[in-house]
């Protein structure tokens, strides 16, 4: 379930209730603000104290969050969620630990605020810096991702923001036990609970009412599937970054080492079939497909990945192994399911033009033993990452040492590919002069 499945559209007409949940953002925002001002104050050494005791309390929290947890996977399994989906909602014992350890890795990374980006001197003496400072507070509209809040409020105590935050009903039980055992560090570390807030109890109003909130919130960033992205990209008045719906491509090209690409396919499909870096088409070089495609279809239909391929797929697929036909709507899919398609091409040129019409310019990958190859498909390829010769998995905050992640930017303005400490701030100049003035 999402906010926008199953809770309706985020664009009905705003009515009483909008018109609460809009005084009460408002409100919201207003303390966020007054925290986000305490936080400007703190060192770094005070941000990353914190940050080590909201490890630690998940930690210990881990009983009541799995125990919140387990009653959103049953609401989720009733309504029919998708595995995909309840996999990326699902939480244990290992994955808490990771979520905590990501909050430890982002305390020692750099603190990004006060960083100098340039400075110079001019010829009138004057001395010029521009710096990075907190955005200020961050609204973020996610589903089904409990680990998000986590991610979020780490990279935004770091960063020196505070964030409001709508993690829809999906993960409503887990999502408030994490944001009580937040909340409750904060304040035992010295600082305002405030930093942290969730929206949820506002539903759909609170969504609408957040998205308006311009001139109280400073950014609106969506995590979630393309619906709930186009929705807050077309009806937020809030500045937007648009984040990461993955159609994703691993092209398999005619050079490519055959045991090479059979771990990447396989990984970058089904490691985690929920998340948006995961493969949803292969595309397989005319001059690799006798070698390659029998088998991969085989490993693929044996990890239960339900295949769509077109008639010279279908065609190589050994007896037992079942493909559907793939339709257009096919390659425009983004699965987030044990599914994927496969497609023949011609050459390289065909391969690149289906990664131009489909791609949502998430990531891309390329299996080739050819540097010319790999540099032409990392020149020609418009995505906000390009991998040759590694799985698609590999797109991530954690992964390219971020620590976490805010999300995937697929957009080009201000932040592109994975989000972490230095995409949550912006800039201001600080000039110093001693008493020039402009002829």
């Amino acid at each position: 379930m999402t906010i926008l499945q199953g809770e309706g559209a985020l664009t009905a007409d705003q009515g009483d209730s909008d018109k609460a949940a809009s005084a009460a953002i408002v409100e919201l925002a207003g303390r966020a603000r007054a925290s986000s001002r305490v936080l400007a104050q703190a060192t770094r050494a005070q941000k990353d104290g914190a940050l080590l005791a909201l490890a630690d309390a998940l930690v210990a929290a881990a009983p009541e969050i799995l125990a919140g947890n387990a009653q959103d996977l049953e609401r989720g399994r009733a309504s029919g969620m998708s595995g995909g989906l309840l996999d990326r909602l699902a939480l244990d014992e290992p994955r808490i630990h990771a979520i905590a350890a990501s909050l430890r890795e982002v305390a020692a990374l750099p603190d990004p605020v006060g960083a100098v980006v340039r400075g110079s001197t001019l010829a009138n003496g004057l001395r010029l810096r521009q710096l990075r400072v907190p955005m200020g507070v961050v609204g973020v509209i996610y589903e089904a991702r409990p680990n998000v809040t986590v991610d979020v409020a780490g990279l935004a105590l770091k960063s020196g923001n505070a964030v409001l935050l709508r993690g829809g009903s999906a993960a409503e039980s887990s999502n408030g036990a994490i944001i009580a055992t937040l909340r409750s560090a904060l304040e035992a570390s010295g600082f305002p609970a405030d930093l942290v807030q969730s929206i949820d109890e506002y539903g759909r109003a609170g969504a609408r009412a957040l998205m308006r909130a311009r001139g109280h919130v400073d950014l609106v960033v969506p995590r979630g599937g393309a619906g709930l992205i186009q929705t807050v990209v077309r009806e937020s008045r809030v500045p937007v970054i648009e984040t990461g719906v993955g159609n994703c491509h691993v092209f398999v090209d005619s050079t490519a080492d055959v045991d090479m690409a059979l771990k990447i396919v396989i990984n970058s499909k089904t490691h985690r079939v929920g998340v948006c870096n995961a493969a949803e088409t292969l595309l397989v070089h005319a001059d690799a497909a006798a070698t390659f495609l029998p088998t991969v279809l085989s490993e693929l239909s044996a990890r239960g990945v339900r295949l769509h391929g077109d008639d010279r797929v279908r065609a190589s697929a050994p007896a037992g192994v079942d493909v559907l036909e793939a339709t257009h709507e096919d390659w425009a899919t983004e699965y987030l399911d044990y599914e994927i398609a496969v497609r023949v091409v011609d050459d390289f040129d065909q391969a690149l033009a289906h990664i131009r019409e489909f791609s949502t310019g998430h990531t891309e990958a390329i299996v080739t033993s050819s540097l010319r190859a790999a540099e032409r498909f990392t020149a020609e390829v418009d995505a906000a990452a390009v991998i040759v010769n590694a799985s698609t998995r590999f797109t991530d905050g954690g992964q390219f040492g971020l620590g976490a992640e805010l999300g995937i930017s697929t957009q080009k303005l201000h932040a592109r590919g994975p989000m972490g400490l230095e995409e949550l701030t912006t800039t201001k100049w600080v000039v110093t002069g001693d008493g020039q003035i402009r002829a």
